[in-house]
């Protein structure tokens, strides 16, 4: 989706990114940010954009935080880079915090990446080793990256993997519990028998599960809709991995850092994974991400068999401490729940009675508003649209679904009860046909 250009002082840079940028990078407004802060960016024009797309969930303290800021420019002073030649603190420091943090006590070794396609690669590689199986079983809908192996894993559009093949294989793909748009709506229960209908069907037909090393699921999941599913889905999957030895790894790449009322998504459902990825967040807008595992597990995996020149610089790690300790210090996890349930009710309410609004969904400040047709299917022109308005009323949102049929609204955590109803207000308007 192209919104409309501002001009004056954002033009001259527009024309020369057009000029020089490889066009792949695909960028949703068209604006240039000179800064931002807070809830708002600010561009060159000086024009302020409250920004519910937070650089794709990963400014959720906000627009450089002055902790986070100031945690990253202290660590300039003292050191910048040391790649896998030496240990340093930093790596070390935020290695035992994310251990502290994490759903389970039991995931208490880390490794860390420079993205969320990274940590997804890194725990493959792992979940390959040390079971010594090859399968993998991933879930329709997901998005785990865009490298040639994290495109195979991803199937929340075609647009993803088309014209990539041939892709990694050893991967097979089983439904997502999908409540919505599946054949048993308002039927929770039936819809996840019908996931695990289709996973035996996969052990049946396609690959046993004795060959299979990971089941890789989004506890909710992102560019697929932020589609919750219903409740007792993962419990019910780590089951069947425990029954066949399968690992389980849970993609929180999007939803974790407090971003869903906790720190991280599953633990709203009190499971404990085998693996967990996480990134976006992490850092408070410095290039990170992380998987966290048992020691019991990592200890199989020899040093050497996987590595990462920038993965854990010193500066993003400082950056990192200090955003936990943001997140923790402001109480966003608190803050998102009570947010969010105040946004998905006064959301919900509007949708009620308008049959172009299919759904609204989520947790915490993980919010999807799905749009149909005049049919009841999806519409990506619909949600086209509402982005467009927004734009116009200076908010920037982006969309996702397998069609584009749905806004998601990612705000900051950080972000104040007036600006919340500034981004109700604007979506409403813009929400009105």
């Amino acid at each position: 989706m192209v919104m409309a250009e501002t001009k004056n002082k954002n033009q001259a840079y527009l024309e020369m990114d057009d000029k020089y940028v490889n066009p792949v990078l695909s960028r949703s407004a068209r604006i240039v940010a000179e800064r931002a802060s807070g809830s708002y960016i600010y561009d060159m024009n000086g024009d302020a954009y409250l920004d519910l797309s937070t650089g794709i969930a990963v400014n959720s303290v906000g627009h450089c935080h002055p902790k986070v800021v100031a945690a990253a420019k202290a660590q300039l002073d003292e050191l910048m880079h040391t790649s896998v030649t030496v240990h340093h603190k930093r790596y070390i420091e935020l290695s035992k915090k994310l251990t502290e943090i994490a759903p389970s006590k039991r995931l208490d070794s880390v490794f860390l990446t420079n993205s969320g396609a990274e940590a997804v690669e890194g725990a493959m590689k792992m979940a390959r080793y040390v079971t010594g199986r090859p399968a993998i079983i991933n879930f329709r809908g997901s998005f785990h990256g865009r490298t040639m192996f994290t495109t195979a894993l991803t199937t929340s559009k075609l647009y993803y993997r088309e014209k990539y093949e041939p892709l990694p294989g050893s991967i097979h793909t089983a439904l997502f519990p999908y409540e919505y748009r599946s054949h048993f709506r308002g039927q929770p229960e039936k819809v996840v028998d019908e996931v695990f209908e289709n996973i035996d069907m996969l052990f049946h037909q396609f690959v046993h599960p004795e060959q299979v090393a990971c089941f890789l699921v989004e506890p909710i999941q992102g560019e697929g809709g932020y589609i919750v599913p219903p409740q007792g889905f993962l419990p019910r999957l780590r089951e069947l991995a425990d029954k066949h030895g399968i690992m389980l790894v849970i993609d929180e790449v999007q939803s974790g850092f407090a971003r869903t009322g906790k720190m991280f998504a599953i633990e709203h459902e009190g499971v404990e994974p085998d693996i967990m990825l996480m990134a976006k967040a992490i850092a408070g807008g410095l290039p990170l991400a992380a998987f966290i595992s048992r020691s019991d597990l990592t200890h199989k995996w020899p040093a050497g068999r996987h590595g990462s020149t920038f993965g854990g610089n010193p500066v993003s790690c400082a950056a990192a401490l200090a955003t936990i300790e943001v997140m923790q210090e402001e109480k966003l996890c608190e803050r998102a729940h009570k947010l969010g349930e105040m946004m998905m009710s006064r959301l919900k309410a509007f949708a009620k009675g308008k049959d172009y609004i299919g759904e609204v969904r989520g947790r915490g400040l993980m919010i999807g508003i799905e749009f149909n047709d005049k049919d009841g299917g999806p519409s990506k022109e619909l949600a086209d649209k509402v982005a467009e308005r927004c734009f116009e009323h200076k908010m920037i949102v982006l969309t996702c679904g397998n069609a584009g049929q749905v806004i998601r609204l990612i705000p900051p955590l950080t972000m104040s009860d007036s600006e919340a109803e500034k981004a109700l207000e604007i979506l409403e308007k813009s929400m009105t046909f």
